[in-house]
């Protein structure tokens, strides 16, 4: 059953007339509803690509924290064979919300490391809702010290709220793992590659993205704090999380323009969620041509480039 986002819901109404039409028909065989129910179709999908063909920067938020969006498990599942998951920072816990191991793209064998948010409340809890802990960070160095190690290319897949703020994880030095792997990731001499899939949350995202490309679904987005924690701070009030998400500059075509995105990933129309398996082929075909760029640059080119991209951010875009 699908799922509608407040914005959505004149979408709603009509492909619900549509469906109670063909159900009365299901009911009653000698009912012939099909021509007015297509014309409802029609319109509704006239009013899908309405709706989605200018978002908001607020409803770019809502659409990419869509519930029935895939997550990384899904990509994993779709994408990769001979995945071989490592757990374990070898000094805690294991973190469930940061999944990686071994894996093959296209028969290439590559490390995959990336953020889960689970599908269902108990994978959900399970999983944190996406937000690591330090021991997840750590897993995620250690997971990228290997690949390093045997000249694998490393991918991660972005989608989190921010990083886990509770009290153990501050306890166990949250900012420390975080700073310790994005330092990680800007030492690499293999080609690292970043698609943000949803949530770009802050430094939880950072640790994971500094890469030598970073890639964003469509309705994707990557700011430095949430619109609402931004409209709580800046004017005491969460309400105004629709102007915050405009300041804040962190859809796709923002971020491609401030020189952060590298490359913007289409969705199927009315997002990755309406076509799961459309949207992950998208992201499997952006990923084979980000590492076919990058395959034949020596190590030191590699963690040369990455460093150099990173300390010219903010030269651009900024007069825009």
């Amino acid at each position: 059953m699908t799922q509608y986002l407040d914005f959505e819901k004149p979408l709603a109404e009509i492909e619900g007339k549509a469906e109670e039409l063909r159900a009365m028909a299901r009911d009653n065989p000698e009912m012939d509803v099909e021509k007015e129910a297509s014309a409802l179709d029609k319109k509704a999908a006239d009013l899908l690509t309405s709706l989605y063909a200018d978002l908001t920067p607020w409803r770019k938020c809502q659409v990419a924290r869509h519930p029935d969006r895939p997550h990384c498990k899904d990509y994993i599942e779709a994408l990769f064979t001979e995945y071989t998951p490592l757990a374990g920072d070898r000094n805690f816990a294991d973190d469930h919300a940061v999944m990686g191991g071994l894996a093959r793209l296209e028969g290439n064998p590559v490390m995959i490391i990336g953020h889960e948010k689970g599908n269902d409340t108990k994978s959900r809890i399970e999983r944190n809702f996406g937000m690591a802990r330090p021991e997840g960070y750590r897993k995620a160095i250690r997971l990228m010290d290997l690949a390093d190690r045997f000249g694998l290319p490393v991918i991660t897949l972005v989608d989190t709220p921010g990083a886990y703020p509770g009290k153990g994880a501050e306890e166990r030095g949250q900012s420390e793992a975080i700073a310790r792997s994005t330092e990680k990731c800007l030492e690499l001499k293999v080609p690292l590659i970043s698609v943000v899939i949803g949530e770009g949350g802050s430094g939880g995202a950072v640790a994971f993205a500094t890469a030598n490309r970073v890639a964003m679904l469509e309705h994707s987005i990557y700011s430095v704090i949430s619109p609402e924690g931004c409209a709580s701070i800046l004017w005491k009030d969460a309400e105004k999380m629709r102007e915050a998400a405009e300041a804040l500059r962190l859809t796709p075509k923002d971020l491609h323009e401030l020189g952060v995105c590298d490359r913007i990933i289409p969705e199927p129309e009315g997002g990755a969620h309406r076509d799961r398996a459309a949207a992950i082929k998208s992201v499997g075909e952006a990923l084979v041509q980000m590492l076919n760029e990058l395959r034949d640059l020596s190590g030191d080119k590699l963690r040369g480039d990455r460093r150099g991209k990173y300390l010219d951010l903010g030269a651009k875009g900024l007069a825009a």
